[in-house]
């Protein structure tokens, strides 16, 4: 294989790499959910409600399972009366924190260009 066609086959690989990515992270309320608890680490299910404006219950009961699936987050039930259930990040999640806070630091950058404050 020519030099050429390596670097073909790299950018390939890397494009495909970033739909995979994005198919675990894709969404409107994924990476909200994700801040959050990058933000507070554990949260409950109100709490995450809460911090993400808008989303319905059953949209982040729908969103928390797929993160779950693909562990993102972890699920814990603590044996309180009633019972409580807290949303942490795991090990593989908690490396989703440099692009959460990548994201962060252009949101600023972005958001003094676009209204010049």
């Amino acid at each position: 294989m020519s030099p050429q066609e390596d670097a073909h086959v790299q950018r390939k690989y890397l494009m495909r790499t970033v739909q995979d990515a994005m198919d675990v992270l894709n969404g409107k309320w994924k990476i909200a959910i994700i801040s959050a608890l990058c933000c507070f680490t554990k949260r409950r299910f109100s709490d995450i409600l809460t911090d993400v404006v808008g989303i319905s219950n059953r949209m982040l009961s729908k969103e928390l399972k797929e993160l779950e699936v693909n562990q993102i987050i972890k699920r814990t039930l603590v044996d309180t009366q009633p019972i409580t259930v807290h949303y942490e990040l795991t090990e593989h999640g908690k490396t989703l924190q440099p692009l959460i806070e990548g994201l962060a630091a252009w949101g600023v950058v972005h958001h003094k260009q676009i209204v010049g404050k």
